[in-house]
């Protein structure tokens, strides 16, 4: 179970930072299709360490878009405060 918890934790994590560059970028430029993808390979590659069964694949994406979405508003809260 901890297994579970770890993936799901680094995979929402490892994306904050990700969502947060990717508000920098123009949306649905090069860039922006990076920033949201490059997670991908090491949520593959620690899922397949850890034996996490496939059932869980869902979560992994849920906790990835999370950490995308908190990361970008991160990014939006800190522009607008240096916008005023």
């Amino acid at each position: 179970m901890s297994a579970y918890i770890l993936l799901f934790s680094s995979a929402l994590l490892v994306n904050i930072p990700l969502g947060y560059l990717r508000g920098n970028v123009r949306k649905f430029s090069m860039p922006w299709f990076f920033w949201i993808h490059a997670s991908i390979p090491f949520i593959i590659l620690l899922r397949y360490t850890l034996h996490i069964a496939s059932w869980f694949i869902p979560f992994s994406i849920f906790a990835a878009i999370l950490g995308q979405l908190i990361g970008h508003r991160l990014w939006t809260h800190q522009k607008e405060s240096y916008d005023r």
